[in-house]
């Protein structure tokens, strides 16, 4: 199983290489197609196999030799209940992204099919990376076709969208670059005999304890990279930029798989790396992620350009993923990573959707449509399912996701105040109103403008395209535990062990060495620590 894993991984950047020899452009797409199948095929049985009940290590783990002479740098390889669903939503959802291109992209086309399969293998690698160093450099291999996609490919505004979109990730992770490499080198004088290590199986041992001063900094160098990659407020304004000049599959990747990378860190690295500051700093990402919920709302409810309005609707969702996060309870954090999938599978539908339409009609502008139901009944079932998942309508898969990252958070003791659940359910309101307000323009009315009298219902190809992604919406919505049954032990053991190591912390440095702005924050920390008197006796005996 861990030789199917790496070739579940590599299979993508195997089938970019070969479409590089073919020359015509429909034998590229039934290759890229073939690739992309084979590899969703192939990583069912790492479905299928895995261990729901197994916590503390990865499954189909692959370890090499250090890779940096004498820094404990590996190939470290596989699994858990944290990235499981991440992994599997990627094999899903890319022979989907090969089709929702099929016939929009007729330039450089064995250029594009070979950018959408390097960032598939980039993608895998980030959910499979269990090296602090390797997450790093798979991470880095998305930004490669992701700045190509949007810059060759995309619309008239691609050069600024591209750079921009480049600039702040760049800045973010070399940022994290500098803290990933003290972190290694502290991990090596602590645990691994002053060897320099990014083994995630040593940055998390219990041994390994940063004293608050570092934690403080590390926390926010590592924190202002992730923050730029989910985007929190107020880091946000490259995404619906990305997103519009983006075309169709590459804005479908980009919501669907790339942004994920952001929210997975936070909880794979951020939090269990520096338990102390995440618990500190929890209610600031708190109100980060309200104040992303309710801003993003408003300025979608404000768009004139469709496309743009669901961009801003992918703020506002995604500050519900982190508003579950640092709820710091195994509801919020399940209700979080369901919630990954859930956007994934949704907001990729309505990004489909609206390439769909723009096929026939060149425009995204709402104000150019209006009655095309009448027109497109069966684009029209598939649209409405998309919007009430997004809208988080009860039974479909949007409802759950929010409802456990409410439950989360109002009973959140890190966060403390019920506030930010009652906001969060402000935001879900602003939703249902802004995504109907839209679906009603565009759909139904009388039609005012001659050529959508023109317009076609979907083909057989683009329903097999929606499809798949509608029959997940409904079935997450109503058997959420056949989905989360993957993640909610090694959540559980993942929050046990971040309160645990925060209460039993060991302060390198003094109080004064803080600064008095990041002082007072961890006051909330010896509040959790009373809570974990026993468990605290048993680590110090």
């Amino acid at each position: 199983m861990e030789l199917l894993l790496n070739i579940v991984i590599y299979l993508p950047l195997f089938g970019a290489f070969l479409l590089l020899f073919i020359r015509r452009a429909e034998w590229v797409k039934w290759t890229s197609l073939f690739i992309t199948t084979a590899a969703f095929v192939l990583s069912l049985p790492l479905l299928l196999q895995f261990d729901i009940s197994a916590t503390g290590s990865a499954q189909y783990l692959t370890v090499s030799e250090p890779l940096l002479g004498d820094w404990d740098v590996k190939y470290m390889m596989g699994l858990d209940g944290l990235s499981m669903l991440l992994f599997m939503l990627t094999t899903f959802m890319a022979p989907i992204v090969v089709l929702s291109a099929w016939r929009s992209i007729d330039k450089h086309v064995a250029g594009f099919y070979s950018m959408l399969l390097i960032l598939q293998t980039g993608s895998l690698g980030v959910f499979a990376a269990l090296d602090l160093f390797m997450f790093y450099i798979f991470f880095e291999l998305t930004q490669i076709p992701m700045f190509f996609l949007i810059g060759i490919w995309g619309g008239e505004n691609r050069i600024y969208a591209t750079v921009k979109f480049f600039i702040y990730t760049l800045v973010g992770w070399l940022l994290m670059l500098v803290a990933l490499i003290y972190v290694g080198f502290a991990a090596g004088n602590m645990v691994n005999d002053g060897v320099f290590t990014t083994d995630w199986r040593l940055l998390t041992d219990p041994s390994f304890q940063l004293g608050l001063v570092e934690q403080t900094w590390l926390f926010l160098a590592f924190g202002f990279a992730f923050c730029i990659k989910v985007p929190i407020f107020p880091f946000h304004s490259w995404l619906p930029l990305a997103h519009t000049e983006a075309p169709t599959a590459g804005s479908v990747v980009l919501a669907a798989i790339a942004l994920k990378m952001g929210t997975y860190a936070i909880l794979r690295f951020l939090i269990p790396l520096f338990p102390n500051a995440a618990i500190a700093f929890a209610p600031m990402f708190a109100v980060l992620g309200v104040i992303g919920i309710i801003y993003g709302a408003l300025v979608a409810m404000v768009q004139k350009d469709v496309k743009k309005l669901v961009a801003y609707s992918s703020i506002s969702h995604l500050g519900f993923v982190v508003l579950g996060m640092f709820a710091f309870n195994t509801v919020g954090a399940q209700g979080a990573i369901i919630q990954m999938v859930n956007h994934g599978l949704s907001t990729g539908a309505l990004f489909i959707i609206i390439g769909m339409i723009y096929e026939r009609r060149h425009t995204r502008m709402i104000a150019d449509f209006g009655g095309i139901a009448q027109k497109m009944p069966v684009f029209t079932v598939m649209f409405m399912m998309a919007t009430l998942a997004s809208i988080g309508l009860p039974g479909l898969n949007g409802f759950v996701g929010e409802f456990l990252i409410l439950v989360g958070t109002f009973n959140s003791e890190v966060l403390g105040s019920y506030w930010y659940a009652v906001i969060g359910a402000v935001g879900v309101i602003l939703a249902a109103g802004y995504m109907l307000w839209m679906f009603q323009r565009v759909m139904f009315g009388p039609i005012t403008h001659k050529e959508n009298n023109d317009l076609q219902d979907i083909n057989a190809r683009e329903i097999a395209v929606l499809l798949p992604l509608m029959l997940f919406i409904v079935w997450i919505g109503i058997r959420p535990t056949d989905f989360t049954k993957y993640s909610e032990a090694e959540v559980t053991r993942m929050l046990e062990d971040v309160q645990l190591r925060a209460s039993v912390v060991v302060d390198n440095a003094s109080g004064e060495d803080l600064p008095g702005w990041a002082l007072h924050l961890y006051d909330v920390t010896p509040q959790l620590a009373a809570n974990l008197d026993n468990e605290t006796e048993e680590v110090e005996e």
